[in-house]
C-alpha cells in the first residue's frame, strides 16, 4: 500500500479517532477463534452503540426470522462477521454529525458493504475486508463535510460524479475524499487491502490505473462491480467483463457472485426472506 501523501499532516482537517470499541473489536476479531461472549459483552459496554447495532441487526434488510434482543442473540443469528460489520458501520456513523447530506452517503456504504461482502464470502475471499473497504469508500467525503460544512455540502449535494468531485475538492480544499478516506482507514487500522480499495475507488471506476498490491485488486474488482450494481445494474454483463480481464478474476464466477448479491439486496430490500447471510451460506 503507497504511504499516505505527507501533505495531508500540512492541511487542517481532522480525522476522527477510531472509538475505543472498535478497537478492542479488531483485536478480538483477529484472534484464531472469536470469543462471541466477550465480543457481545464488549459492545453491550457502549449503550449507544449497542442500541444501534441492535436497531440495524433487527431492520427488515437482515431478515432475521425471530427479534435480537441482545448483541449475544444477534452474534447467534447473524454470525460474529455480520455483527462486527455492523458495529463497525454504526462506530463510523457515530463520529460523524447528523445530517441529510451524509445520509444518502450511510445508505450506500450500508449497501455497498453488503453487496462486497456478499460476493467476497462467494468468491472464497475475505468477507470482513471488503465489506470494510465498501463502508469506508466515502467516508472522506464526511471527513470533508466535517471539516466544512457551509463549503462542502453544496459541492457533494451537487454532485454528479465522483471523478468531477475530486477536481472539485482539489481546487477548494487541496484534497480528495479518496486521499482523505485512505488516510481514514490506515489511521483506524484497517486492513491493507481495503485501505487501498478505498484510495483507488476513483481511479478504479473510471477506468485508470489499478493498485499494484495483488491482495487489494480482488477488492478493488469488488468495488468497481458495486459501484455498477448501485448506478447501473442493466450494465452489469461488459462492467464485469471489464473488470475481470483487469483483475485476473474469473469473469464467470465474478458475474454470479455479482447476480447472486445484488438478488439478495433487492430481496431484502423488499423485506423478503433469505437473509443475505443464510443465502451466502447456501451458495457457499
Amino acid at each position: 500500500m503507497p504511504p499516505i501523501d505527507p501533505a495531508l499532516r500540512s492541511l487542517q482537517i481532522e480525522l476522527p479517532a477510531k472509538p475505543d470499541v472498535l478497537v478492542q473489536l479488531a483485536l478480538l476479531m483477529a484472534e484464531d477463534e472469536v470469543d462471541f461472549k466477550a465480543m457481545g459483552s464488549l459492545i453491550e459496554g457502549d449503550m449507544a452503540l449497542a442500541a444501534a447495532v441492535l436497531k440495524a441487526v433487527n431492520a427488515p434488510i437482515y431478515g432475521l426470522r425471530q427479534t435480537a434482543r441482545t448483541v449475544q442473540q444477534a452474534i447467534l443469528y447473524l454470525g460474529s462477521q455480520e455483527v462486527a460489520a455492523i458495529t463497525y458501520e454504526m462506530g463510523l456513523r457515530s463520529v460523524f454529525p447528523s445530517s441529510p447530506e451524509l445520509e444518502a452517503l450511510w445508505l450506500r456504504a450500508n449497501r455497498r458493504g453488503m453487496l462486497m461482502a456478499l460476493m467476497a464470502r462467494r468468491l472464497g475471499l475475505d468477507a470482513f475486508v471488503a465489506h470494510s473497504a465498501g463502508l469506508f469508500e466515502e467516508c472522506g467525503k464526511a471527513v470533508m463535510f466535517r471539516h466544512a460544512p457551509e463549503r462542502y455540502g453544496p459541492m457533494l449535494r451537487q454532485s454528479t460524479g465522483d471523478d468531477l468531485l475530486v477536481l472539485q475538492e482539489m481546487q477548494s480544499f487541496g484534497v480528495s475524499h479518496d486521499a482523505l478516506g485512505a488516510a481514514m482507514c490506515k489511521s483506524w487500522a484497517l486492513a491493507s487491502a481495503a485501505t487501498t480499495c478505498v484510495r483507488y475507488h476513483v481511479v478504479v471506476q473510471t477506468g485508470g490505473t489499478w493498485p499494484a498490491e495483488p491482495e487489494a485488486v480482488p477488492v478493488c474488482a469488488l468495488s468497481a462491480v458495486a459501484h455498477y450494481l448501485l448506478r447501473a445494474p442493466q450494465a452489469l454483463g461488459p462492467a464485469v467483463e471489464a473488470v475481470a480481464a483487469l483483475s485476473g478474476l474469473d469473469e464467470g464466477r465474478l458475474r454470479q457472485a455479482a447476480e447472486d448479491a445484488y438478488a439478495v439486496l433487492r430481496a431484502c430490500l423488499l423485506y423478503t426472506s433469505p437473509s443475505p447471510r443464510d443465502y451466502a451460506a447456501s451458495r457457499m
